[in-house]
């Protein structure tokens, strides 16, 4: 899924189910069972954090609409302690955002030490949206890519550990889940017209997103691209993605500033 030298969007098949040959009942079953791994390891960063780890995870998510960045949100990153979850959803930009340059709002949002940091959407927004809309003059679009990766660059280097999804949809898959929200009650509030306009658009934003990864999946940076026709492989991929860049810290538990055997008497005492 990891984004190389010749990666073609227009190529990969949004049903497929990479490194897994279950099904869903199985898979389902392995989310529940990644989710101690996944909570624990979190626990870790957090507890290293406290204690003076500098330290840091960033997921960045990033898709077509419907293409379950909510349910990522839900079954994934609230599998983990949100004590220790910093997450941002960027909406259209505010006018006090417009006035200054497009990572401004995104730098606030940045994990802090010992923190997992979720981006649903992010600083792409302003090179996909921005791109297909004409929201910007296209050097300013050209000058955009290079200084995203010189942001993710410096959070790497003062060690936030970057891991960027794209949820890949078909165009087919996604029309019938609009549908479906036309026909649910509970759904409506969902559902904008707004939605169909962008899928007007839609081989423009595949256009986009080409581009991105072509100018933005970096060895400190890297882009993975997760097949998403099924939501429940879509939640295991990313669930797995976390836990091997929180793996990757090889972290321990943080051993104590203190004499135990002295703590245990004074609190027997106490």
């Amino acid at each position: 899924m990891r984004v190389g030298e010749g990666f073609r969007l227009a190529e990969q098949d949004t049903g497929s189910t990479p490194g897994f040959s279950a099904d869903k009942k199985d898979a389902e079953q392995a989310l529940d069972d990644g989710a101690a791994i996944l909570a624990e390891l979190q626990a870790r960063l957090f507890a290293a954090g406290m204690l003076g780890e500098k330290r840091s995870v960033l997921l960045v998510l990033q898709a077509m609409d419907t293409a379950g960045k909510g349910g990522i949100v839900t079954h994934v990153v609230g599998q983990m302690n949100l004590g220790g979850v910093r997450y941002a959803g960027f909406k259209k930009p505010t006018h006090e955002e417009l006035a200054h340059d497009f990572l401004w709002r995104i730098w606030k949002h940045v994990p802090g030490a010992g923190e997992v940091g979720v981006f649903d959407r992010s600083h792409y927004e302003d090179v996909l949206i921005g791109r297909v809309r004409s929201l910007a003059a296209d050097e300013e679009i050209e000058r955009r890519y290079d200084a995203i990766n010189a942001f993710e660059r410096e959070l790497a280097e003062s060690g936030t550990t970057i891991v960027k999804v794209m949820l890949h949809l078909s165009k087919d898959e996604q029309r019938a889940r609009l549908a479906s929200r036309l026909d649910r009650p509970e759904k409506y509030w969902k559902y904008t017209p707004n939605d169909v306009d962008e899928r007007l658009l839609w081989d423009d934003y595949q256009d986009a997103y080409q581009i991105v990864f072509d100018r933005t999946s970096t060895s400190y940076a890297p882009w993975y691209v997760v097949p998403a026709d099924r939501k429940w492989y879509a939640r295991l991929a990313v669930q797995h993605l976390l836990i091997h860049a929180l793996e990757e810290l090889g972290l321990d538990w943080p051993e104590p500033d203190y004499d135990l055997e002295v703590e245990r008497a004074r609190l027997a005492a106490s």
